[in-house]
């Protein structure tokens, strides 16, 4: 049976209508992303299927007993509590039957006859809701997922925490719950990359219920998701898959709807031909045409979906001269805690660099740096004399609630009364309201005030906000969060064409892929190194480092372990031929040399730096042991590579015969 069914369900505010016509099902254990365009609707649909709100009408059908749980972009948490306590909620049914089940079979001891039976049937049911609430051993799965969400205190006021901590405590309460049906709205946002990476293979392969979830990240959705649910124009349309198989479908049907159009609009010629001729309506087939010919002229053309126009504005972004943006051994430390040890790179016409780490690493206090903001503990910046750079911040601090979306763009109240409100982009001049409109503020909503907008929205108008500016060096923190999947496509083809620089902090993997020229990643305790290309070259060359640092180390253990002697061998003349582990070990032993061989260079790099000489000759002793133990396990692995390659056709001597 499914968890909900919804059929004609619609939904109103005052004149504004979100959702016309909506018929959906969720069945149990279902994955679903559902998209939309920033104000079609899609939270308001959310808390209708969740149960928050009602439908103004349609109907709407939920399973008997289930549990569905929503989480809200903005979740209300009690501030005195601790998120331990908090996530412990989620745990009261399991909590509750548990001690039931323990107590029932304490009475099963002196049960007899019908009291017995009906004791044994509660308990029968009572298992079977413990198992569908997670199984027999929760007692510490409050603080593992706590930690698996990157909540480090989990015994401090959840008032005293930031809006992201808060969304990742009411996610671990909601997932520790283990409901029939979990609606996350936007669950990624204000996670790590890692943190998100370990979400999705929760939600994919753990997770007992079924998921509806409106994201922006594509690629958890194309993890996630096995059907798509789009909101647009009021009513749902679903597509098989992930985002990848809904961009092919959505594909297909723009084009079939092209094509019927065309049709329509080429029968519509002919018919107008025919009236135009002067046909008369006298027989009873005459009359018919003339009626399909005016249906055809009431008939409305499909509306394509609205989306962000950026095109032309990264055009006009003003030149740079050939100092932008430099970090000399910068170091920084914040409240005692040392975020970034010593970070040396500077940045060129076109770069685009992507900033990833674990929360709370020091990715927005980096750009706080670059921006001037914050002073680094040491080492220095260097802003070329052209450099003119705009901070589009996480939390959206530059909006002013109580102002308009015009006034908050032009930077100043009742700034339409005056004839000057136009919007210089280098040598592009665009009169405001045409500018707004290229975000999708139009007429009556230039005027509406900020603070009564949704989440993209706002992400919008901080979006023109920054690129009226006019600057030339981008620092953007999260600018992904909460647009829609058109606005987003929009945003990258803009940087990908930008003639400046920018620095993003993004954990939106797919943005990355499609935007960034080289990566800073920082690991957490203060080192940050920078990898050239987009995301996904990134974590290849990081699994490389990886892969070597994991060699180095076993190489250590082989070289500290006490020499044994070889037993002898009979020596027949003859190679042997592999063993089965020699050939596995063949396979995997290239990548294994490769891995050593980016290690060795990038140790020797680092031994070629004046620097590390100054930082003191600890850190020179530390780099030089580890480069030559990185030489010692290449010439050790490429030693052995030739020894199982001289042997790969090798064959087995035949058994004498008897």
């Amino acid at each position: 049976m499914s968890v909900i069914s919804a059929r004609g369900v619609f939904k109103s505010y005052g004149s504004q209508t979100l959702l016309t016509d909506v018929s959906l099902t969720i069945e149990p254990g279902d994955r679903i992303g559902l998209l939309g365009a920033n104000g079609a609707g899609k939270s308001t649909l959310l808390r209708v299927l969740a149960g928050l709100e009602a439908p103004d009408g349609g109907k709407l059908e939920r399973t008997r007993d289930a549990n569905i749980l929503y989480l809200a972009q903005e979740p209300v948490l009690d501030g005195a509590s601790t998120p331990r306590a908090l996530v412990e909620e989620g745990l009261a049914a399991w909590h509750r039957a548990t001690r039931r089940h323990a107590e029932i079979s304490r009475k099963l001891e002196g049960a007899r006859g019908p009291e017995g039976e009906a004791l044994l049937a509660e308990q029968a049911a009572l298992a079977e809701s413990i198992e569908r609430l997670g199984g027999w051993s929760r007692e510490h799965v409050a603080t593992e997922m706590l930690e698996r969400l990157g909540v480090r205190e989990p015994d401090r006021p959840v008032g005293t925490m930031s809006g992201g901590e808060r969304r990742r405590v009411a996610l671990a309460r909601l997932l520790v719950a283990e409901p029939t049906l979990a609606i996350l709205d936007e669950p990624t946002n204000h996670l790590d990359t890692e943190t998100i990476e370990w979400l999705e293979e929760y939600l994919d392969r753990e997770f007992r219920g079924a998921v509806l979830m409106v994201t922006h990240d594509r690629y958890a959705l194309d993890r996630v998701a096995r059907r798509v649910f789009e909101l647009e124009g009021g009513v749902v349309r679903e597509f098989s898959g992930g985002y990848s198989g809904y961009v092919e479908q959505k594909a297909e049907l723009v084009e079939h709807m092209e094509r019927v159009e065309q049709n329509r609009l080429n029968l519509l010629r002919r018919e107008r031909a025919w009236l135009l001729r002067g046909a008369k309506a006298r027989t009873t087939k005459q009359k018919a045409r003339r009626d399909r010919a005016e249906a055809l002229l009431a008939e409305s053309a499909p509306r394509e979906a609205e989306r962000v126009d950026l095109g032309g504005l990264a055009a006009g972004a003003p030149r740079m001269g050939k100092t932008i943006l430099d970090f000399e051994d910068v170091g920084l430390s914040v409240g005692g805690r040392e975020l970034v040890r010593s970070l040396t790179f500077n940045m060129v016409s076109g770069d685009r660099v992507g900033v990833v780490g674990p929360n709370g690493a020091g990715k927005t206090s980096l750009l706080r740096v670059a921006s001037g903001e914050l002073a680094p503990t040491r080492g220095r910046v260097v802003r070329g004399a052209n450099t003119n750079a705009v901070h589009f911040d996480q939390a959206r601090a530059g909006l002013i609630d109580d102002w308009s979306v015009f006034d908050n763009v032009a930077g100043r109240e009742g700034a339409d009364r005056g004839a000057a409100d136009v919007v210089r982009i280098g040598e592009n001049v665009l009169e405001m309201r045409s500018y707004l409109e290229r975000f999708l503020f139009e007429g009556v909503k230039q005027r509406q005030k900020v603070g009564s907008l949704s989440g993209g929205e706002r992400a919008r108008v901080a979006l023109a906000k920054a690129l009226r500016s006019g600057a030339n060096l981008l620092l953007l923190d999260e600018p992904t969060n909460d647009l829609d999947v058109h606005t987003l496509a929009s945003l990258e083809e803009l940087l990908v064409g930008w003639p400046g620089t920018a620095l993003v902090v993004s954990h939106d993997r797919w943005f990355l892929d499609r935007v960034a020229t080289s990566i800073l990643a920082f690991d957490g305790s203060g080192e940050v190194r920078r990898y050239a290309g987009n995301y996904e070259t990134y974590r290849s060359l990081k699994e490389q480092a990886e892969a070597a640092d994991k060699e180095l180390e076993r190489a250590r253990a082989e070289a500290a372990k006490p020499a044994k002697p070889d037993p002898p061998k009979p020596d027949s003349g003859e190679p042997r031929p592999l063993s089965f582990s020699e050939k596995k070990e063949l396979e995997g032993i290239l990548d294994e040399i490769t891995a050593l061989e980016a290690r060795v260079a990038e140790l020797e790099a680092a031994l070629g730096k004046p620097e590390l000489y100054a930082a003191g000759k600890e850190d020179a002793r530390r780099v030089q042991a580890d480069y030559d133990a990185a030489k010692s396990a290449l010439t050790a692995r490429t030693s052995r590579w030739e020894d199982l390659e001289a042997r790969r056709d090798v064959k087995r001597s035949a058994p004498p015969s008897r």
